[in-house]
């Protein structure tokens, strides 16, 4: 808010129409996430927005998903990055053996320098109940990697049928995956439009999506 003198000697107050909206950041060292998404909303674009912070702070990301991101969203979240740093996001495919995935990522992770986030994308079925093989292979993959990185699970959420949560979604298996470790978020949308609402286990975060990223 601020004063502006008018022609006849007078002041008006002014209100600025535009207001700074500054990339998220999000705090994540070692933490066990599952995030679980209303929709296409964006969690792919989160766990990139949160790979391109790790990469700019040095460190290194592996990804791993049944589809890789879509190659025009990967390069607007990774259009501040160069392509020296970008060589710091290690992708594979997660199909086939997922036992034999959970290796991987386990060996990989721990012979490579500097790996700060392991990143599943859409890890499980896109609906219905999650198997306890999975949430066991995930658990294992969370207790043999080093404690400073952060895993991030995402998968689509669902609808409450039993009525009694007033949530627009609910995390499948949330009893199960809390068992294994893993702090529950869910990703929102409150309306239409770019608007989110992310909730973590403790504090809701408005978010704005752009091209980017995510900003507040």
């Amino acid at each position: 808010m601020f004063l502006k003198k008018t022609n006849e000697g007078k002041y008006q107050c002014r209100v600025p129409h535009q207001r700074f909206m500054g990339r998220a950041r999000f705090e994540v060292s070692g933490k066990n996430i599952h995030l679980a998404v209303e929709g296409s909303i964006g969690g792919t674009t989160l766990g990139l927005h949160m790979a391109t912070d790790i990469i700019e702070q040095g460190g290194r990301v592996l990804w791993a998903s049944p589809m890789m991101p879509d190659n025009v969203r990967f390069g607007q979240i990774f259009s501040h990055i160069s392509i020296a740093h970008s060589s710091r996001y290690h992708a594979m495919n997660l199909v086939g053996d997922f036992d034999q995935a959970m290796d991987i990522l386990i060996q990989t992770s721990n012979s490579l320098p500097s790996v700060e986030l392991v990143v599943l994308d859409d890890w499980c079925d896109q609906s219905g109940k999650i198997s306890s093989d999975k949430i066991a292979a995930v658990q294992r993959l969370s207790e043999e990697i080093d404690d400073s990185i952060c895993l991030l699970l995402t998968s689509k959420g669902s609808i409450d049928a039993s009525g009694n949560s007033n949530d627009a979604i609910v995390a499948r298996g949330e009893g199960a995956m809390r068992k294994a470790g893993f702090e529950i978020w869910r990703l929102e949308r409150p309306k239409d439009g770019p608007h989110r609402t992310l909730i973590q286990e403790d504090e809701s975060i408005e978010l704005k999506l752009e091209e980017e990223g995510y900003f507040v």
